[in-house]
């Protein structure tokens, strides 16, 4: 496929004033998700809930294009306000108990951290497998899988450095072993692809504001099908019955859930959200999510060169599994924090994080916009 990526970059107003490399903080909101949440927010004006059926009918088929990204079905898709919400779920359904094992890589997203700890103060014990020197040993990580695992927390990527663990090799080996394995998928989807078949994991969710381009506050989650037959939902609401869609009459008797994923959402959604995400999906699927990982791929490459060029030293030169668009440079006797501060009063909007500076390229980057991150890098004043 020919894609024209410069007409791709007409569907995002903030590439006309700004080079927008931080995608891993949030992304930008392209015209197509802005107009989709305007027809439905109109809608809502002229009509109230006329159509409101006909809203849940949208979803399915947003729920459906999900489903395609990550080679799922429909069914296992569940939508979801943050990935917090989607962890909450695996960890009260899992039901730990004192002694039980929880196990995640050094500096995790602190979603899954903090839920790490808070387990461990009710008596489960939480370990964080140690990335010596930033590097990451799947040797290492499968020692710390014993036989009292019970979950293991993981990020598709590093929110800070770009880590890119071997997630099918993980999942693989967790499976095999019967432990419960959560991904956060956030970091990535919508950029990388992502086959949830290969992957085995238990549950993967991920909160659609960063790579997949959405408004804060929608994103999905799959729910593998045998994971559903155990998994209580956390909450109940008046679509906790499989004949929920017959709104004319509410009352059936006590709950009976549907098998599908849909039963841990709750009520009403956020319709403005999902109907945003549906327009971004159908444009990423008429790219092409192999198209865009390419174009990702090829972008990140691109700015490793410019980086180094810049003087930056970056992770991924001297670590393995740093394929990823999120790029951490350190500039020798330079502060992260200020230069990030630096650039972006010329224009250019990157990261700081822990020390390092961020750079996160998405496929409506273009080349010229990694030569203005050059630039404005070699121009900077002296640390």
């Amino acid at each position: 496929m020919n894609i024209e990526w410069g007409n791709v970059r007409e569907q995002f107003p903030v590439l006309q004033e700004w080079v927008y490399l931080n995608s891993a903080s949030f992304g930008p909101l392209p015209r197509c998700a802005l107009e989709a949440m305007e027809r439905h927010n109109r809608r809502r004006d002229e009509q109230a809930c006329v159509d409101f059926v006909s809203w849940f009918d949208d979803a399915d088929r947003v729920r459906e294009m999900a489903a395609a990204l990550i080679g799922a079905a429909p069914a296992d898709i569940a939508f979801i306000p943050n990935t917090a919400t989607a962890l909450g779920w695996m960890v009260q359904g899992l039901k730990l108990k004192p002694g039980d094992r929880v196990v995640a890589l050094e500096d995790e997203f602190p979603n899954n951290t903090y839920f790490g700890h808070v387990l461990a103060r009710r008596g489960a014990e939480f370990v964080e497998v140690p990335l010596e020197g930033g590097e990451f040993s799947l040797d290492r990580f499968c020692a710390a899988i014993d036989a009292r695992t019970r979950l293991v927390l993981m990020s598709a990527v590093n929110y800070s450095t770009g880590l890119r663990p071997p997630v099918e090799e993980i999942g693989d080996y967790l499976r095999r072993r019967g432990v419960g394995f959560y991904l956060d998928a956030t970091q990535g989807l919508g950029a990388l692809r992502l086959d949830v078949s290969r992957v085995q994991a238990d549950v993967v969710a991920a909160h659609g504001y960063k790579w997949l381009l959405t408004p804060a506050g929608i994103g999905f989650a799959y729910v593998r099908p045998e994971v559903r037959e155990w998994l209580e939902p956390c909450v109940y609401s008046w679509r906790s019955h499989k004949d929920w869609r017959q709104v004319d009459v509410l009352h059936h008797g006590p709950p009976e859930l549907p098998a599908e994923a849909q039963k841990y959402e709750g009520g009403l959604q956020n319709f403005p959200g999902i109907y945003a995400m549906g327009a971004v999906l159908e444009m990423m699927l008429e790219l092409g999510p192999a198209e865009i990982e390419k174009r990702v791929k090829e972008l990140g490459e691109c700015c490793r060169e410019v980086l180094r060029k810049a003087g930056a030293r970056l992770l991924c030169d001297r670590l393995s599994y740093y394929d990823s668009p999120i790029l951490a440079a350190e500039f020798p006797g330079a502060d992260a924090s200020r230069l990030a501060v630096e650039l972006r009063k010329q224009k250019v909007v990157v990261a700081a994080r822990h020390g390092y500076l961020r750079v996160s390229p998405h496929f409506f980057n273009s080349e010229e916009d990694l030569e203005r991150l050059g630039a404005a890098l070699t121009g900077r004043s002296s640390p």
